[in-house]
Order: structure tokens, then C-alpha cells, then sequence
């Protein structure tokens, strides 16, 4: 049996390009994992199928299931037999915009790679995860990135200085947003919905700078008005977490997870204090300090 940690991720940035002949978007964004994780086990077996079982949430354990299908995938390719178990302990919320699915899915490709022997090469685990969704490829990696394309274009990044140093506070109030739903809500934004190039390579370079404030009116995504528009309980967090002294306030991917930056752990976690005073406690916080480490999880 093997163990591996699946990270979450956030998106510094989300900028929607216009929707392409395939179906799927445009975009460019950037993502950094985030030390919060899914755990996954792996077991070869004698005999039988692959076989999810999960503990922590209602999820499907069928091909529907993102493990599921990088599993079949992967056996696919290789030829292999599939008498795999894997036991998924679940601590990333779901529809949250922390692409924990895309997570389990890619850090299965390369269990299943290890556990093999490394009959596939990078390139074609690559390839693989980009046909499972568009985050996949990014979570082969343990660095940001920036991702251009559907998602699948990924080139990872060194940390970013003007975030070292930093705490990082997420906050996902007890429902989550539906990504098809974001995204089809852009119809009717077609000033988001077909964005110009170029904002991710802005941020990147603001970024690696020293001065997060400056960097702070880069941060973007096209899909946070009109989920904010939708569930303005959203826009109040972001308020609220501004008035506690966060630096910057984003909605990760679809939503429905806000992060909000901080100076330091101090003020985080006053504004923990201040936000389960004015929202109650049944919203989800979770808060990390942003080190070299960490923040590109090694």
C-alpha cells in the first residue's frame, strides 16, 4: 500500500478568453496549491476491478468519479490489470473552486504510475490528465503555474515573493456553486466572457516583486460577478474580510471559497474572530501561512 497527498489549489487569477469551437473556454489563469489535503491510499489486489471507497463525503464511487476515470485511463493505456483499491479520506470541500477532483485525479496518474514501475512516460501522463479536465494537469505538479488554453497549458512558476511571509485565509459558506452554472453565467457578460490576454503575465511579474499592494489590483476572475451577483452573502464576506485588514479578496475558480491575504498570521486570525462573530460558525475557514515552502509545497 502507498499514501499520497492531494493538495487544493487557488486561482490568483481567472481571466476568460471566449469560449472555443470545443466547447470548453479560453482562459488564462494562475493557480498555486494550497497545504490543505486530500488523502489517498492505494492497494494492489490479486483480483477484481478498481474499487474507490471514500470516507469524509457523499461522493460517487463509480466512473463518474474523477479517480475512477484516471484509473480506467491510465489502465487503458498500459494494459495493465486493474486490481487496484483506493481509499479516498476527504477534507477539501467540494464545489469550492479548489479543484480537489482534479487533485485525487492527478495524484492517482502518478501513484498508479509509481506502483507500476513508470511505464508512462511524463509526457503521456500529461496527456492524459488534460482529456480527464482542465485543472488535472496543473496538480501533476507541486508549484504555481500559470495555465493557458482550456487549462492544460501549464508552465510552473517559482513562489512568489510578494506573498512569502503572507497568511492565507479561505472562507466557504455552507453551499457550493456549480461550475457549469458559472461558467454558462458569463453569457451574459460579454465583457467577461471574452477578456483580453495578458492579465496573468501581469500579475506573475508583480508577483515575484516585493510590494503585494501593488500586485493586489492585478488579481482577478471573470466569474466572480456574477456568482457575487447570485450569492451576494459572497460580496459580504469580501467586505468584511477587507474591513479585518486582509490585502487582497478573490473568489477561487467557480466559487464558491473566497481567500483573502494577510499580513500576517496575528491578523488573520482576529479576522477568524471577526468573521465567525458577524457570520456565525457554519462556514468553513481554514487558514495557512504562506513560506517559500508551502506555498509551492515543495
Amino acid at each position: 500500500m502507498i499514501q499520497k497527498l492531494s493538495p487544493c489549489k487557488i486561482n490568483l487569477l481567472l481571466n476568460i478568453l471566449g469560449k472555443r469551437d470545443d466547447g470548453f473556454h479560453e482562459l488564462e489563469t494562475i493557480m498555486m496549491p494550497v497545504p490543505l489535503f486530500d488523502e489517498l491510499s492505494y492497494e494492489q489486489k490479486t483480483e477484481g476491478d478498481i474499487q474507490l471507497t471514500v470516507e469524509g463525503a457523499a461522493l460517487t464511487e463509480g466512473s463518474d468519479n474523477l479517480i475512477v476515470r484516471a484509473a480506467e485511463a491510465f489502465y487503458a493505456c498500459t494494459n495493465g490489470n486493474r486490481h487496484i483499491g483506493i481509499h479516498l479520506k476527504k477534507r477539501i470541500p467540494m464545489e469550492a473552486g479548489l479543484g480537489g477532483g482534479s487533485s485525487n485525479a492527478a495524484i492517482t496518474l502518478n501513484a498508479l504510475n509509481e506502483i507500476s514501475g513508470y511505464p508512462l512516460s511524463q509526457q503521456v501522463i500529461e496527456d492524459i490528465a488534460a482529456k480527464i479536465g482542465s485543472d488535472v494537469p496543473f496538480f501533476l505538479h507541486h508549484k504555481p503555474a500559470m495555465a493557458e488554453g482550456r487549462g492544460e497549458q501549464v508552465t510552473s512558476l517559482p513562489s512568489f515573493n510578494a506573498l512569502i511571509g503572507k497568511t492565507l485565509l479561505l472562507v466557504k459558506p455552507d453551499f457550493g456553486v456549480s461550475t457549469p452554472w458559472a461558467y454558462n453565467a458569463l453569457q451574459q457578460s460579454p465583457d467577461l466572457l471574452n477578456g483580453q490576454a495578458g492579465k496573468a503575465k501581469e500579475l506573475v511579474s508583480a508577483l515575484n516583486g516585493n510590494d503585494l499592494n501593488r500586485a493586489s489590483i492585478l488579481f482577478f476572475n471573470s466569474l466572480e460577478r456574477p456568482v457575487l451577483e447570485k450569492f451576494p452573502i459572497l460580496r459580504l464576506f469580501q467586505t468584511m474580510l477587507k474591513a479585518s485588514g486582509a490585502e487582497v479578496t478573490l473568489m477561487s475558480g467557480s466559487g464558491s471559497t473566497t481567500f483573502a491575504i494577510f499580513p500576517n498570521k496575528q491578523t488573520a486570525e482576529k479576522a477568524i474572530e471577526a468573521f465567525r462573530q458577524g457570520f456565525g460558525s457554519t462556514h468553513w475557514v481554514y487558514a495557512t501561512e504562506l513560506t517559500d515552502n508551502t506555498s509551492a509545497l515543495g
